[in-house]
């Protein structure tokens, strides 16, 4: 066994919580910090330029490539559940959408037991990490790491998209992130100068290059070195080397949903059952470690375009190679955006508070494994529901860490979610018939426009949805009398020492959007905590919420 040095904080994960840690840890110097990292570097161009976005994504070198057991109400389908193993985590890999969520999102975190995470509470956190072009001046951050902006929307559908929503009887939002996320708008993602602004960018290679930090790349975790109740180090193996690293403070594991329950899980600490069926001994009973997990699903809507100005058109090799010559002289043109560049939040009906549904168009009709729809211009929006009541569950099947899990999301199993879906679909098809659409919107391609029962949307459903990559929930943050909370409202391993979860797993239930905000978000939080600083004092901004959402779906 070779043997490694001590630090004051091992942090086990790079990417959209663990590279906000590794900064803010070690800030002052004052602080010895290893951040350990399955993966390698996110120096390549595939990572980099933004429209390349579903190359990484599908990639065995930046993805763990997993997928799900067979998901008993979809067919018996396996889903993929792609998580970063790079640097950067899975901000290295997603769709670069910046959504904060809801403000009642985390007004619900905390009346589920997870004080002190209220809307109030965290606003501060999230303007402390952004620095946004634009934005509400009260309600965005302007100094931040992480670079915020809106796309171009020079292709005129996404100006379409967002007037066809206002047609149809939605509002319009200037700021979605702001005061007001209920309505159409111009979708913010995160890229700066043209490259993808991750994680690792904005936070963990100015860090390195400051030599703040030890990092070591291409380390499996093994488990958490304990001793009794105490966290005291990690084994990890690198190069074929079995290796131990201590820590003299705290071990903190920001290694992703499924990942972080799983290393608890392989290090004894757990549901007993989950422990002793993969034959690990239990050095402490935590039934929560892996429940609760849960995420977003969504369907391709799909239509043909009456004319040819889609992104379809731009996917022959002449175009690939102009569109990535632009980029790589000037950092411009269609390489340097994610072409998600408009967006909506709307309520499925009436007596739902705040919005429940989330759109992403797109002005191309394709898959994010790169895939065309079919041969022609379309254009397609990414819709689904944003709070599902259904709940899974991540456990190893062994103490072996080269072994996946067992992902089971148990989607679809909860009787609301089929209703919220059916909703999608036929709002949906509403949004496409709007006067804005009409010089655009041709036939359906899918679901296609013979599919109007419950039992037929039902179907297609079942045949065609995927993940929209949000997973969450499986470490989840609660009171210590909530007997399935695994930490607390600090983020400390209930009943543990010295050991805490950090990142999008401790979630408690789902925010309304993408989770890359969020979760960076919970990793500025949660440094505080870590070092013991006083919190940021909580914003007295009221968001706004539809005066009339007892009685009226718009």
């Amino acid at each position: 066994m070779a043997m490694t040095k001590t630090y004051d904080f091992i942090i086990v994960g790079s990417g959209s919580a663990g590279s906000v840690l590794a900064d803010r840890l070690s800030v002052d110097a004052r602080h010895s910090v290893l951040v350990l990292e399955y993966g390698g570097t996110d120096r390549g161009p595939l990572i980099q330029m933004p429209s390349a976005l579903s190359y990484p994504m599908n990639m065995g070198l930046y993805n763990w490539g997993f997928e799900t057991e067979p998901e008993p109400h979809l067919n018996n389908r396996r889903l993929a559940t792609p998580r970063g193993k790079v640097m950067g985590g899975s901000s290295s890999i997603n769709g670069m959408v910046y959504v904060r969520g809801h403000a009642k999102d985390f007004d619900t975190w905390a009346d589920m037991g997870a004080t002190g995470w209220s809307f109030a509470d965290v606003l501060p956190y999230f303007k402390r990490q952004e620095h946004v072009e634009g934005g509400e001046p009260d309600w965005r951050g302007h100094h931040g790491p992480l670079y915020v902006k809106k796309g171009p929307r020079a292709n005129p559908l996404y100006q379409a998209f967002i007037e066809a929503g206002q047609q149809a009887g939605y509002p319009v939002s200037k700021d979605y992130n702001g005061h007001q996320q209920e309505g159409f708008a111009a979708f913010e993602m995160t890229v700066h100068n043209g490259l993808r602004w991750s994680a690792a960018n904005a936070y963990l290679w100015p860090t390195i290059r400051k030599g703040r930090i030890d990092m070591e790349t291409r380390c499996m975790a093994q488990r958490i070195l304990l001793q009794g109740k105490k966290a005291i180090g990690m084994e990890y193996v690198q190069g074929g080397e079995l290796k131990q690293a201590f820590a003299r403070r705290e071990v903190i594991i920001s290694a992703s949903t499924i990942n972080s329950p799983a290393i608890l899980q392989r290090s004894g600490i757990g549901a007993p059952d989950t422990l002793k069926a993969a034959g690990v001994g239990v050095v402490h009973a935590l039934p929560g470690v892996g429940e609760n997990l849960h995420d977003h699903l969504e369907v391709y809507f799909q239509l043909r375009c009456l004319q040819p100005i889609t992104l379809n058109s731009q996917l022959g090799l002449y175009s690939k190679a102009k569109i990535g010559l632009q980029w790589m002289l000037f950092g411009t043109g269609l390489g340097a955006t994610n072409h998600f560049e408009s967006c909506g939040f709307i309520r499925s009906r009436a007596g739902i508070e705040y919005p429940d549904i989330q759109y992403h168009f797109l002005p191309a009709a394709m898959r994010y494994d790169g895939k065309v729809a079919f041969a022609g211009d379309g254009m397609q929006v990414h819709v689904g529901p944003m709070r599902t009541k259904s709940r899974g569950h991540v456990r190893i099947k062994s103490a072996d860490a080269n072994e996946h899990p067992a992902i089971l999301f148990n989607y679809m199993s909860h009787a609301d979610d089929w209703e919220e879906f059916r909703a999608c679909i036929r709002l949906t098809r509403e949004l496409f018939q709007q006067q804005a659409m009409k010089p655009y919107a041709g036939d359906e391609i899918q679901p296609g426009a013979a599919v109007q029962s419950d039992a037929q949307i039902d179907d297609f459903i079942r045949a065609h949805c995927e993940s929209a990559y949000h997973p969450c929930g499986t470490c989840k943050m609660g009171s210590v009398k909530d007997k399935m909370a695994v930490v607390d409202p600090e983020c400390r391993v209930i009943g543990l020492q010295n050991l805490r979860v950090v990142d999008s797993s401790i979630m408690p239930q789902v925010t309304n959007g993408n989770l890359n905000a969020p979760t960076i978000m919970i990793g500025e939080k949660a440094a505080d905590h870590i070092l013991g600083k006083q919190p940021l004092p909580p914003s007295n901004l009221e968001p706004w919420i539809n005066p009339n959402w007892k009685t009226k779906q718009r």
